[in-house]
């Protein structure tokens, strides 16, 4: 079915009519909360849930929208790679695809270490884990052809300062030069398929392998570029350590851990956040949180009673928390979860994390460990790094403590 702007200005009419239903409920519910009853908190909660729908589906419809087919084209050696690629999916046929290879002057490339897989795959698998990955929507993406990437960023430090016009310039303080590169991990998936699929003609291999790969790779990445410890994986932004120190004084490298009041989230806790993060990396910035802490979040309100939580009304216009948009990352912590890891995050996260892809998907064909089924063992190099350590904040919940500590 296509989608047109009409569709989705009455998807944003019924998120209005649910949002206007769900502060009159919850604002019941909070005078009925004052009077002891809360009879109304399920009622608030559904309405809740409806607004989470109605958003995401949202975002759907406007990304279909916007969504622009890739041109038609390519030279003819990337057509006759994509034909001899065909060959070995469907019938083992390697000759053709490791002359190609050879041609091309890639190394490594045998039928145990598997073929590289053809560009236009190569682009619509990375493509579709865009489309699945929060973290590669929110963040800087890069395609390298090495594992050795470096790059040599400023940890501040530079002396300046105001001199007339024939004065003398004093010597300006050392900079403070640091290397970082990239932590990579090999992220694998194996699809199978039966020979009869592969022997049907109308069996549109590429996008069964594309589908496949792209649903075990996503979890996996997403988990690892929010939580990933660097161990044969890549390093997660929450696992990179944190402290209370402002930009001025911290270390380069660690995050400014912002601590909530109290074990209740509050409007004054986003407030801060907010206001933590300097002027010039709150220009596309975002808070990420996952689903329950954006449930969580819709019920504050600031000092004049208004919802902090505003809904996206037009077409193109994401909802809002404090006036920038929230990116939902279902790998983020609950709040108040047993880890400690911040729940919610704010920042510029396009300037503060990077994201790698190795070029060379790689694939190896084995018809013989689950017959009559063949798999496509695939891998594919994957790195990250946190770029600039002033660009993301993080806010934990204040630990509580159990009963037996507090006697």
């Amino acid at each position: 079915m296509a989608v047109d702007q009409k569709d989705v200005e009455l998807v944003a009419q019924e998120i209005k009519n649910q949002f206007e239903q769900f502060k009159s409920t919850n604002d019941k519910r909070l005078e009925a909360i004052s009077q002891e009853k809360s009879a109304l908190a399920d009622k608030v909660e559904t309405l809740n849930g409806k607004i989470s729908e109605l958003d995401n589906l949202k975002n759907v419809l406007e990304n279909e929208l916007k969504e622009v087919k890739r041109p038609a084209g390519g030279n003819q050696q990337a057509s006759a790679h994509k034909e001899a690629f065909a060959m070995f999916i469907r019938k083992g046929d390697e000759q053709g695809l490791a002359e190609l290879e050879r041609k091309a002057m890639q190394t490594g490339v045998d039928a145990d270490g598997g073929f590289a897989v053809p560009e236009e795959l190569n682009t619509d698998i990375l493509a579709a884990l865009r489309d699945e990955v929060v973290m590669r929507q929110e963040c800087t993406v890069m395609t390298v052809g090495t594992p050795d990437w470096k790059k040599l960023t400023s940890k501040g430090g530079i002396a300046s300062g105001w001199v007339g016009e024939t004065d003398e310039r004093t010597e300006t303080g050392t900079p403070k030069l640091g290397v970082i590169s990239p932590v990579w991990g090999e992220i694998y998936g194996n699809p199978y398929a039966t020979q009869t699929m592969l022997d049907d003609a109308f069996f549109n291999v590429e996008s069964f392998i594309v589908n496949e790969l792209s649903q075990e790779f996503a979890e996996k990445e997403e988990e690892a570029f929010t939580l990933g410890d660097g161990n044969k994986k890549p390093k997660g932004f929450l696992a990179y350590e944190t402290t209370a120190q402002a930009d001025k004084d911290r270390d380069w490298g660690k995050l400014q851990n912002v601590v909530a009041g109290a074990a209740n989230l509050t409007t004054d806790d986003i407030v801060k956040l907010t206001y933590t993060l300097r002027k010039v990396y709150r220009s596309g910035a975002k808070f990420m949180m996952n689903n329950q802490s954006l449930l969580a979040v819709r019920l504050l309100k600031d000092s004049n009673g208004n919802y902090i939580w505003q809904p996206g009304l037009q077409v193109g216009q994401p909802s809002l928390l404090s006036g920038f948009a929230v990116a939902e990352n279902e790998q983020m912590p609950d709040i108040g979860d047993s880890s400690g890891k911040a729940p919610i995050a704010f920042g510029n996260f396009k300037r503060g994390f990077y994201i790698f892809d190795r070029i060379g998907i790689r694939m190896l064909r084995d018809p013989y460990t689950k017959k009559p089924f063949v798999g496509f063992y695939t891998t594919k190099r994957v790195g990250s790094m946190l770029n600039d350590s002033n660009a993301i904040k993080v806010l934990t919940m204040p630990a509580v403590q159990s009963r037996s500590a507090k006697s």
